[in-house]
């Protein structure tokens, strides 16, 4: 857990959250209090400390009102590891299909990954120094004068080229060894530097030795489920002779040189033993797994029914990782006592009461997400600093068209948006993305060919563009 969240309140945690979703406040205070209930875990003595569990949550509320956005803004708040799962992707163990346990390894990839982007960063000056200073001793190698002719001593005008050892003929030993060009004066290597930083030299290419990705001659492929022993094959694969290491000879740009330098530099600066154990901890400590459609496996056994491979079997099997086990991975074994589980499902069949006693005492904290209607879609249009508009408006500017939205259009879009929810499935504010396509689907299409620089949304144009698709049922339920 980084600095920053260490100081933030459960109300200031909010107001984070409250810059990119709009309403459900309940569930906001929620995740606000699991993860400053991390932060004071961390707090107490060590003895108690491994004693306290996680107060996991389950969102109970239909599609597209911001269950998933709350989770995944709150892990990027923690700066922790987090992973998105559906339940119903996982199946009992012993079918096929994937076990519970490689959501605990794909967390751990995250984990390793986000903490290496971390090292790189913190490395990224010294990397950029050592980067710049072989970018300029291959530049000085490449403009330097070539070295003298090799010279045969006196006497010497008979020495053979080689000499036999056994069947076998060793070249060499006529004449003296090239010798290598005077590398060039401090002052000149400054003066490269200059020309460099510049941007002087962008024109000139170099040679440089990087790694050889090209496609491999046998491609491993791994069944539905066996992802880890895919895995496990290409690295094993990978530490063969012939496989380790390759590289290639590759001649770029100045600037490309430079970038691609640097990523090598930063290679050797990063300590990996160090960011796996690292990414092992903040997995153990700081990650959160959020499964989506937990409705979708709750259901229990009838008796004289088989057994369903896709409700309790699962839950059986996700019920030791979220009570506490320990996951084998290829960077070691993770303990699973102190992740936070978030789980979030519609439950329009379903109940949380249908899930399995055991793993219902696993999640003591249950909310209720709010359905969405035209106010609360009027501020998702206005308010995050991630809006639709915002983005529409970003995506049409790169054209030289300015689009702006009066508050009669938007009003008007909130309007549409609701009818559209209450005449079909209701799909929350994912509605806003496709009646706001259709809405300015003629607009993208020929944003570069308009001559005017401005173009303002009113209502009337939103009604002139989405009344005549509503008021065709058939049209409205494959348009919007």
């Amino acid at each position: 857990m980084t600095e920053e969240v260490r100081d933030l309140t459960p109300r200031e945690i909010v107001a984070q959250l409250d810059r990119y979703i709009v309403g459900q406040d309940k569930a906001k205070r929620a995740v606000a209090v699991a993860l400053r209930n991390r932060w004071r875990r961390q707090q107490v003595e060590p003895e108690l400390r491994d004693e306290i569990a996680p107060k996991n949550i389950i969102m109970i509320g239909p599609t597209g009102v911001g269950k998933t956005e709350i989770a995944r803004r709150l892990a990027k708040l923690a700066n922790a590891p987090f992973i998105k799962v559906e339940a119903s992707k996982f199946t009992e163990v012993g079918y096929v299909g994937r076990d519970v346990e490689a959501m605990i390894r794909d967390l751990v990839e995250i984990a390793v990954q986000l903490v290496r982007d971390e090292e790189v960063e913190r490395v990224k000056p010294r990397a950029e120094e050592a980067a710049e200073q072989r970018l300029l001793e291959m530049l000085a190698r490449k403009n330097a004068p070539p070295p003298p002719a090799p010279t045969q001593p006196a006497g010497a005008a008979g020495t053979p080229a080689g000499q036999m050892f056994g069947p076998f003929f060793v070249p060499g030993g006529g004449g003296s060894a090239p010798q290598p060009a005077a590398p060039l004066p401090p002052s000149e290597i400054e003066k490269l530097r200059e020309k460099l930083r510049a941007g002087e030299l962008d024109d000139e290419e170099v040679e440089l030795t990087v790694p050889d990705n090209a496609s491999p001659f046998m491609q491993i492929f791994g069944m539905h489920g066996m992802e880890e022993m895919e895995v496990n094959l290409r690295d094993m694969l990978g530490q063969l002779p012939g496989f380790k290491g390759k590289t290639k000879r590759r001649k770029v740009r100045v600037p490309v040189a430079l970038t691609l330098l640097q990523q090598q530099e930063a290679e050797k600066l990063v300590d990996m033993d160090r960011v796996q154990k690292a990414a092992l901890e903040r997995t153990q400590q700081a990650g959160i797994v959020f499964l989506d459609e937990i409705d979708k496996v709750a259901g229990r056994q009838k008796a004289g029914a088989g057994p369903d491979v896709s409700r309790e079997g699962v839950q059986r099997d996700l019920l030791p990782i979220v009570e506490g086990s320990t996951v084998s991975t290829k960077y070691g074994p993770v303990k699973t006592d102190h992740i936070l589980f978030v789980a979030a499902g519609a439950f329009h069949v379903a109940e949380v009461s249908d899930l399995i006693p055991e793993l219902q005492g696993r999640f003591p904290i249950r909310v209720e997400l709010d359905s969405l209607g035209k106010e609360d879609f009027v501020r998702i249009l206005t308010e995050p600093r991630n809006s639709l508009t915002r983005q529409y408006q970003a995506l049409l500017r790169t054209e030289g068209l300015d689009l702006t939205f009066t508050d009669d259009a938007v009003e008007a879009l909130a309007e549409y948006a609701q009818e559209a929810n209450q005449r079909s499935e209701n799909i929350g504010a994912r509605r806003l993305h496709t009646i706001l396509e259709a809405l300015l689907e003629e607009v993208s299409f020929v944003a570069p060919e308009m001559s005017e620089e401005r173009l303002q949304i009113d209502a009337r144009m939103v009604r002139a563009t989405l009344s005549p698709i509503l008021g065709d049922d058939e049209l409205a339920r494959y348009i919007l």
